[in-house]
């Protein structure tokens, strides 16, 4: 009887507030709404992460996660779900001589995600979704998920980093006044333009090169070959492109664009219902590989 009442005491306080969406930033919950926001949400959260680290001389530090989170948020207000607090423990070895750089060990970065993911499962979301700003996250992010399969878990890790649709695309290029545009180029510095514009510092934009020096032939003769320092050997400034024609313009179709993407991936997410079973399925086949039966 007790958990009936509370049951219906969940379902009405969850009716009464449908009219007035709950914030879908985690740490702007009460500890007495977070039950009812994992419920709206469907048990999913969005990890936004970047990293903080140089990016040219006229965007900040934390470009990526701003990035990542204003996509995050305006997903969320098309698609609810709960967004995890400012996430910058990413990789970014390749930019350690640069000013105000965070770059934790390998094995800090592995385990402060693994452990985020873990204490978000524990408070009863079974669904998380990376959502990566950063393109040296890229090669961390797809091992991390993969390495989810190691043990068994009650929750499932998802990863995207929110592309702009062809359309979009056709329009940025329209409106485009530079050819090459990477890092810190016209359309990133397009983007924080839209989200904050008070950080941008457009008057240095040709303070530095952003100009590939290509001080590694062998990547271009070869340009699968991998190996860690080719970024630097690029851009060493950390800048790929020629920000000084950035326009927010630009920056609102890029976010319009990445965040529908983003909101249409959350509310597959929540539609899912192969990956957890599937997972139950390999972990427990894991345990007797030698009874595995052949699938259809």
């Amino acid at each position: 009887m007790k958990k009936l009442i509370f049951s219906l005491s969940l379902m009405f306080s969850i009716m009464s507030i449908s009219a007035q969406q709950l914030p879908a930033a985690w740490e702007e919950l009460t500890a007495s709404d977070f039950p009812l926001a994992v419920t709206q949400a469907q048990g999913v959260c969005l990890i936004p992460m970047g990293v903080l680290e140089k990016h040219g001389p006229h965007l900040p530090l934390g470009t990526d996660v701003f990035s990542a989170r204003e996509i995050s948020f305006r997903a969320a207000a098309l698609e609810y779900c709960i967004i995890y607090p400012f996430y910058f423990a990413g990789q970014i070895f390749e930019a350690q001589q640069q000013p105000g750089t965070i770059a934790y060990s390998p094995d800090l970065l592995y385990r402060l995600l693994d452990e985020t993911c873990r204490e978000i499962a524990r408070n009863s979301i079974k669904k998380i979704i990376l959502v990566n700003a950063h393109g040296g996250n890229n090669a961390f992010i797809q091992y991390f998920c993969q390495t989810q399969l190691a043990t068994p878990k009650d929750y499932a890790v998802f990863a995207i980093t929110p592309a702009i649709d062809s359309e979009a695309q056709k329009t940025i290029t329209t409106m485009r006044k530079t050819n090459f545009d990477e890092h810190a180029g016209e359309v990133e510095t397009s983007t924080i333009l839209a989200i904050r514009p008070d950080l941008v510092q457009l008057q240095k934009a040709n303070a530095e090169s952003g100009a590939d020096l290509n001080q590694l032939p062998l990547k271009k003769e070869f340009p699968s070959i991998q190996t860690g320092i080719w970024w630097y050997a690029q851009f060493p400034n950390h800048y790929a492109g020629d920000a000084k024609d950035a326009q927010a313009a630009i920056g609102e179709i890029s976010l319009a664009s990445r965040s529908k993407a983003l909101s249409n991936l959350i509310k597959a997410v929540k539609a899912d219902q192969n990956a957890l079973r599937l997972q139950d399925e390999f972990f427990k086949e894991s345990l007797h590989p030698l009874q595995t039966k052949k699938k259809p």
